[in-house]
């Protein structure tokens, strides 16, 4: 396959999966996509695993050595705006996080193992369902997918309009940080509204509440130690004259240790019961860890950089990146094995920024052959000849 063929089977291969955006575990018609044009390439393949994911074995030679690919498979309940020749079949539902873009990247990859042959061992291509709701890597792990396909590290990627064009962007450590989701139900006394006397106001309440909560980050954690706070949605059972008896405060917060995790949770429960107690209303506090920190071993790290460096070229390579406060299911991984995460840059220079989970939002076709090369690279690099 010459270098202009493969590029248009990239671009075949990611516009379809953008024809058909599925979100979290219902992946039925991406996944069975996938297997079909993983199994063209002569590819063991195993599907249904973790509902919908779909793993492929490839080996060459007598190696001991096993490395994984991974690309996320979910689409958002997004309605597409930017009217596209391969726009998204599914109303209501399009590819706004790229994750169409990562698994042509990693098709791609396929396609360039099973023809080079350049390796000596077995790769993984790991497809994985439901990234956004950050329950597809779990998921996968329950369904025994490092027993029954194991590696001995895992690679991925993803996306990211806002860095240049082609540029690859990693450091050891945390990159992207955790999601803990918080639900704070205040019961208070309901009155009329001309008589707050009589009641407990769970509205003024909360207001302290939300206050309170943006003094753990800046007076009980390290000012060296990076977290946010957000609390993002308050819905109350009051009316335009009558004082409520009940508020729900939602939101969510964001960190990269265990440490710090378990700070917030301790500090905003403590904040959370004692105001209410102060007032004299109830209270009731939910912490639950949605996303792991994602957390880039440093020999793997290292691999990265070094595959990065023989693609983009060193001048194109980010080796220390800055961390994002965003989250990815990936990090559930590399808790458990080594592994390394890295951005790929996608904007064009003077192209104005699209950001990610937005409804104009489309993948640039231009960095998939880079992305493909990339996840070739490190299995070159992790399972030499």
């Amino acid at each position: 396959m010459s270098n202009a063929e493969f590029k248009k089977q990239l671009q075949e291969w990611r516009q379809q999966l953008h024809r058909i955006p599925e979100t979290a575990f219902e992946e039925v018609k991406t996944s069975a996509y996938i297997a079909q044009e993983l199994k063209k390439m002569g590819l063991e393949v195993h599907e249904n695993i973790g509902r919908t994911g779909v793993v492929a074995s490839l080996t060459v030679g007598e190696g001991n050595g096993i490395i994984g690919l991974r690309a996320d498979m979910d689409a958002l309940n997004l309605m597409e705006v930017k009217k596209l020749p391969y726009c998204s079949e599914h109303q209501g539902k399009m590819h706004a996080c790229g994750h169409d873009g990562h698994m042509t990247t990693l098709l791609g990859a396929a396609k360039l193992l099973s023809t080079r042959k350049n390796f000596n061992g077995t790769v993984r291509f790991i497809f994985q369902p439901a990234e956004e709701i950050g329950k597809g890597a779990q998921a996968m792990m329950d369904d025994k997918l490092f027993e029954r396909f194991p590696v001995d590290a895992i690679y991925g990627l993803h996306n990211m309009p806002g860095l240049p064009v082609g540029t690859i962007h990693t450091k050891s450590g945390p990159i992207m940080a955790s999601e803990d989701n918080f639900v704070i139900r205040i019961k208070g006394k309901g009155s009329h509204s001309s008589s707050p006397h009589m009641g407990i106001d769970p509205l003024v309440i909360a207001a302290e509440i939300i206050l309170a909560l943006q003094t753990v980050v800046s007076r009980n954690l390290d000012p060296l130690q990076t977290a946010v706070v957000s609390c993002t949605e308050i819905h109350s059972d009051g009316i335009r004259n009558a004082i409520p008896s009940n508020v729900e405060i939602k939101g969510d917060t964001r960190s990269f240790t265990p440490e710090v995790q378990k700070l917030l949770e301790e500090r905003m429960r403590s904040i959370c019961e004692s105001i209410c107690a102060m007032h004299g209303a109830e209270c009731e506090f939910e912490y639950t860890h949605e996303f792991s920190p994602t957390i880039n071993w440093d020999e793997c790290n290292e691999t990265a950089i070094i595959a990065a460096n023989n693609v983009v070229g060193v001048e194109n390579t980010n080796s220390d990146c800055v961390p994002i406060m965003a989250s990815e299911d990936f990090g559930k991984f590399i808790e458990e094995i080594p592994g390394c995460f890295v951005f790929l840059g996608s904007k064009d220079e003077d192209e104005e920024v699209i950001p990610l989970h937005n409804s104009h939002y489309d993948y640039n076709d231009a960095i998939l052959e880079t992305g493909a090369e990339f996840f070739a690279e490190i299995i070159k690099l992790c399972l030499a000849k």
